[in-house]
């Protein structure tokens, strides 16, 4: 294992407002960035909208033939975010549960569904989920008993899904069946951080099948081989590192932090930061709904 403090360059400046991408904010405002949307879509820009949304924004992923339209994981459910900043529900499965709850993180993958996870707002252990979106517009819930989830992370051929539960310093492996999306098995513990490690939380894929996580309140970056050993700590100069993003055509790995809760923060903190590295991601994905 190797660990490098590779120079960062701020992409975007830190600020109060400044972007969370696939990170789970909760200021419900879409800013314009070159940074990931949706985990490990770094294909794409988000323009801003008119005025902030009403509901928390956890996620979005781009709508397939639709220029400027996102389904997005926000609120307490799935909705479509029109070109004028409007939302147009698809389903809000956290209204029917017991605890006051909203989506958080998502991605697409790459046979074209959407996935996203919940939590409670007051970190209820065991009361979030994971959902399914399909083409057809259908939100399968298809894991219960997390706490916090995020990341979504597939490889190139849809096979594997890595999820984390934050709260509980677990990531997870699912097998995927690449054309119903069920998954095949139960999930199995892919890693299990400890608590002086940070939590891990937005994660993605790279070319050659590598995961990278970021850990929240770490001040830093993993990347792990698909065996599970520990190849890489990348260090970041800021205190909680939310998400990651490997664009296919470039040599630089795009690394979102928070803002909330650090004492004297500085511009790396609620930024978009990139750093070198050798390797990069795979092709950014769509959600094919059938509009």
């Amino acid at each position: 294992m190797t660990s490098t403090a590779a120079p960062a360059t701020v992409v975007v400046d830190g600020g109060t407002n400044s972007p969370r991408a696939a990170a789970g904010s909760t200021a419900g405002t879409c800013t314009s960035t070159s940074s990931a949307v949706g985990s490990s879509n770094c294909a794409t820009t988000l323009s801003p909208l008119n005025s902030p949304l009403d509901v928390p924004l956890g996620a979005v992923a781009p709508v397939q033939g639709w220029p400027d339209t996102w389904i997005a994981a926000a609120g307490t459910g799935i909705a479509l975010l029109t070109p004028d900043g409007a939302l147009e529900w698809l389903d809000r499965p956290e209204d029917r549960t017991p605890f006051p709850s909203r989506m958080n993180d998502g991605v697409a993958d790459p046979a074209g569904r959407f996935w996203a996870g919940s939590m409670a707002y007051d970190g209820t252990p065991a009361a979030g989920s994971l959902y399914r979106t399909d083409p057809d517009g259908t939100v399968v819930r298809v894991l219960d008993g997390l706490t916090i989830a995020n990341g979504p992370a597939f490889t190139a051929d849809g096979t594997t899904m890595y999820l984390a539960d934050t709260a509980v310093g677990t990531i997870l492996r699912c097998r995927i069946d690449p054309l119903s999306g069920d998954l095949l098995g139960s999930p199995e513990t892919f890693a299990r951080l400890r608590d002086d490690e940070g939590s891990p939380d937005g994660m993605t894929v790279d070319a050659e099948g590598c995961l990278w996580v970021a850990l929240w309140g770490a001040r830093a970056v993993r990347r792990y081989h698909p065996d599970g050993h520990l190849l890489h700590t990348l260090a970041v100069p800021a205190p909680h590192p939310t998400s990651v993003c490997l664009p296919p055509d470039d040599s630089r790995l795009f690394v979102t932090t928070a803002r909330y809760g650090v004492t004297n923060p500085t511009a790396t903190s609620g930024a978009v930061l990139g750093f070198p590295v050798p390797v990069g991601g795979t092709a950014g994905c769509s959600w094919r709904g059938r509009l």
